[in-house]
């Protein structure tokens, strides 16, 4: 398949820029592949769809704030600083993108907070994502992390042209999230309150959790036409025992197994056995799924809206088949549905 089947046109006016008022009140459309048919409902109607020994897959990595403001030294000049991946947690090395980084050069050194809390030095700047910086910091790492904390943002997506809010620091959170890592948010998890895991759980549905921690390599624009030629980021995976023997259990069932979002089909996808049973794991993938594939585990899926000629878009559409995957996207477009990590939700059947 080619980049340009995968343009669709979405109007400013349908990005999402701020979350539903509450978890699982945004729209929600069902899609059946069997039949083609698409239905509208609202997020918290999946309860109709899966009963007992039904399994969704949930993704918990946690978010870290990891958008960081300061400022160069001698000039002054506002830096923003987005941490992507600790490199050495002894020396304080991390990968990070600078914006505007054309301003930043080695040898450069970047303040953060008042009175300069934290001191950063930039030694190399050829790597493919940007820069490393070396944090100078005295203390142990515990303090270090915690005044990372305190001076980052909530990473919110740079389309959502604003800076990070009080109530982003909860709503960009899953409230699954558990083992922090993520510098994005498994946004289709963002749907589910813990009501609504509540009264799923009392039908019977299992819950197998597994960590992928989201890299910005998830949203790295595709620039080749021939999609074989792309090469995706890799992110961390762990698939643990348990999370194996409650998917396999629930196929070896016949029961619905439900990927809630592209990062949790990623994830198991990257780890199946030659019978297509889930097997544990605990490394990195750089799995890019685009039509036509097969998949192995799941037979549903839970996503958001995602940008057009994205992967995330190519993914859905290797499941869900291309020409319907389209369609349903023209019927979100006119039926004004919001897009993106905030937006609204598909279920696929």
């Amino acid at each position: 398949m080619k980049l340009s089947q995968f343009k669709i046109h979405v109007p400013d006016s349908l990005i999402a820029t701020h979350p539903a008022k509450t978890r699982g009140e945004s729209r929600l459309m069902v899609i059946d592949r069997k039949t083609g048919k698409i239905e509208h409902k609202i997020f918290k109607d999946i309860l109709n769809y899966f009963h007992d020994g039904d399994t969704m897959v949930l993704n918990n990595t946690r978010v870290f704030p990891a958008r960081l403001y300061g400022n160069k030294e001698k000039t002054g000049a506002k830096i923003e600083v987005f941490l992507l991946r600790e490199l050495n947690r002894e020396s304080r090395l991390w990968d990070v993108l600078v914006d505007p980084a054309r301003k930043i050069r080695i040898g450069n050194k970047l303040y953060f907070g008042d009175d300069d809390l934290l001191v950063a030095e930039v030694i190399d700047n050829t790597t493919s994502r940007g820069r490393t910086l070396r944090f100078l910091f005295d203390g142990t790492y515990d303090e270090f992390k915690k005044t990372i904390t305190v001076l980052g943002h909530t990473p919110i997506p740079k389309y959502i042209k604003r800076k990070a809010e009080p109530e982003d620091v909860d709503r960009y959170q899953t409230v699954f999230a558990k083992h922090e890592g993520a510098v994005a948010a498994p946004t289709a998890g963002l749907h589910f309150s813990m009501e609504l895991m509540k009264r799923l759980e009392l039908k019977g549905v299992h819950f197998a959790e597994l960590t992928l921690h989201v890299g910005l390599g998830t949203f790295r624009p595709v620039e080749v036409e021939d999609l074989t030629k792309h090469k995706m980021d890799s992110e961390q995976v762990i698939i643990p025992a348990e999370c194996c023997e409650v998917v396999n259990h629930a196929k070896a069932k016949k029961k619905r197994i439900c990927a809630v979002g592209t990062t949790a089909m990623r994830a198991i996808e990257t780890s199946v056995s030659t019978q297509g049973e889930l097997k544990p794991f605990d490394g990195w993938t750089n799995k890019f799924i685009f039509p036509p594939y097969d998949f192995s585990v799941a037979n549903c899926m839970i996503t958001n809206f995602h940008m057009p000629e994205s992967t995330l878009l190519m993914m859905v559409a290797a499941f869900g088949g291309y020409d319907l995957i389209m369609q349903a996207y023209k019927t979100a477009v006119k039926e004004k549905y919001k897009f993106y990590s905030y937006g609204d939700a598909m279920l696929i059947l």
